[in-house]
This record gives structure tokens, C-alpha cells and sequence, in this order.
């Protein structure tokens, strides 16, 4: 079986039951039995707002800094605050 692997491209390029041996091999990354998925309902994240923000430069390059998905970051950050306020 070959290493697991980040790159994308070659995970795509597996078949279904190459992807299985892999989960298999992986205590971590186990399959779910079916039961588990038979109440299982999607359920979507509630659509981001779009604001304007003062930021100081410093915190805005900090963690633009650390790549894409800052902003995700940055929302992360905000509700952490916001629920430790609330407890």
C-alpha cells in the first residue's frame, strides 16, 4: 500500500477501495459503521456577514501572516471571546 500522503492530486486518483485499505490502516480515520449515518442530517453552516472592521495594522498583519483563511481565523477568535463572556 503506498504512504499516506497530503497531495491532494494523488488522493483524488484513488478508487473507493483504496481509499477503504487507507481508513483501515489508520486507527485514527476508521470507517463509520452504517448506523451512525442513519439519522445523520446536513446541516449548514449560517451564511457569513459582510462588514467593515477597524483593525489595528499590527493585528491584521499578524494574522495575515499565517496564509489563507486569516479571516476564518480571526472569526474563530471573536467567538472564543464571545462564549468565554458568556459562561
Amino acid at each position: 500500500m503506498a504512504p499516506l500522503t497530503d497531495d491532494w492530486e494523488t488522493f483524488k486518483r484513488l478508487s473507493d477501495e483504496e481509499v477503504v485499505a487507507r481508513a483501515l490502516a489508520d486507527p485514527d480515520a476508521l470507517p463509520l459503521p452504517k448506523a451512525f449515518w442513519k439519522n445523520a442530517k446536513v446541516v449548514w453552516p449560517e451564511a457569513k456577514r459582510l462588514t467593515s472592521l477597524r483593525i489595528d495594522p499590527d493585528v491584521l498583519a499578524w494574522f495575515k501572516a499565517r496564509g489563507k483563511g486569516y479571516q476564518t481565523r480571526m472569526n474563530a477568535v471573536l467567538r472564543a471571546y464571545v462564549k468565554a463572556q458568556s459562561r
